[in-house]
């Protein structure tokens, strides 16, 4: 599906007021197809179109439209009980830009999608089942997954998870060959001599904070974290986009190092875990705030699964933390990050995946946890600037 501009028109009502004469949007073919010009069905100029003109619009035009989408412009038009359709909210459904408004019309309109449900479609390929499976894997209401379903491209592909997971395999491989050891890295007194790990001090060198994930105690750090990332990270950047997926995955991995000066203040930090739990976490929460309708298989015994590899790993990084360190007096790697990652899951990371094509600026919640969350970073910068010295912490000697 192509991708064409138009202007939006200026209208001076409050519903239309954000959009500055002569912005241009990005908008799906079908609003080319559409003749939604406010002048035609809109003649009072209210920024309103009434249901009965959009019912004409969608009878003359509706087989040009994907069938999904229509199914979704018709509950649109019958989710509103007052007869009228704000205009801009169909603009921004066009361009991918579902409005809150737009989202409780559905919701709360009297009549339910009709047709049938995507799961009983046939005659997909391979590509088209992919994204079918990834659209109940991670997408709670059906009319977001018939909506995904038509608006996936595979472009761009899900690109950020795989890259990270490879560079994070090339750097293990490569210091296991240096360090001519692939289980417990940890123990060559090499490992923490890298410019990657997070080292209390070398805590001034502040891209420690977030390159420490590419580092692994070993393979089977590796191995657990590799998996939970590629089973959870890829379908949910597939559907909600690398910059979303990235923004919890790097404010998870921020959070881990930070949550460890913090309160862990003599130890050193590695792995991907704190990334990796900040969206394996959000995942689980959002399928068990919307149990009901998330419709994909065995989702009781997956989810049992994902706490169990979840609980294997951090049972590890625990173990590993208070096991007597080869070289004292500098302690093992913490296990705090995995918790910092969880708290951001809970919080930014489902106020992200609750709001499936939804603008995020929009949203008050994510508006408060991210300036909680911004909050947390400049007091832990503080501490880490002052207090090691106002406590007199006892650091172990850099690497």
């Amino acid at each position: 599906m192509t991708s064409g501009t138009r202007e939006t028109p200026v209208n001076s009502s409050p519903a239309v007021a954000a959009n500055a004469e002569g912005e241009e949007i990005e908008v799906l073919e079908s609003t080319d197809v559409l003749p939604v010009a406010p002048e035609d069905y809109d003649p009072d100029n209210s920024g309103f179109i009434s249901t009965e003109r959009f019912r004409d619009l969608l009878a003359t035009h509706g087989s040009e439209l994907d069938p999904h989408k229509l199914e979704v412009l018709l509950a649109l038009a019958d989710g509103n009980a007052d007869g009228k359709i704000c205009y801009q909210d169909f603009v921004n459904l066009m361009s991918n830009k579902r409005s809150n408004s737009f989202r409780r019309a559905i919701l709360q309109g009297s009549r339910q999608l009709k047709g049938c449900s995507l799961r009983d479609e046939v005659g997909l390929g391979l590509p088209q089942r992919l994204v079918r499976h990834v659209a109940y894997e991670t997408l709670p209401r059906e009319v977001d997954r018939k909506w995904y379903f038509d608006s996936y491209t595979y472009c761009p592909p899900p690109w950020l998870i795989l890259v990270i997971t490879i560079a994070e395999v090339a750097v293990f491989m490569y210091y296991g060959f240096q360090l001519d050891r692939l289980v417990l890295q940890v123990s060559s007194p090499s490992f923490l001599k890298s410019p990657l790990p997070y080292h209390p001090q070398l805590r001034a060198q502040a891209w420690r904070y977030l390159s420490y994930i590419f580092m692994h105690t070993g393979i089977e750090h590796l191995s657990l974290n590799m998996a939970m990332q590629l089973l959870v990270g890829v379908p949910l950047e597939m559907v909600h986009g690398a910059l979303r997926i990235g923004l919890v995955y790097v404010c998870g991995v921020l959070a881990g190092s930070l949550a460890v000066s913090v309160t862990d203040m003599t130890a050193p930090v590695v792995g991907s875990s704190g990334g990796v739990y900040a969206l394996v976490s959000a995942h689980l929460a959002n399928v068990v705030m919307n149990w009901s309708g998330m419709k994909c298989q065995f989702k009781l015994f997956r989810m049992a699964m994902a706490l169990v590899c979840m609980s294997v790993e951090f049972g590890r990084a625990v173990w590993l933390r208070f096991y007597p360190p080869a070289f004292p007096p500098c302690p093992n790697p913490s296990f705090v990050a995995h918790l910092g990652g969880v708290v951001v899951g809970l919080t930014l990371g489902v106020v992200v995946l609750q709001n499936y094509e939804q603008r995020l600026q929009e949203q008050s919640l994510f508006w408060i946890f991210f300036s909680v969350y911004t909050l947390f970073v400049l007091c832990a910068v503080f501490w880490n600037i002052f207090a090691y010295s106002l406590l007199d912490v006892r650091l172990p000697p850099p690497p």
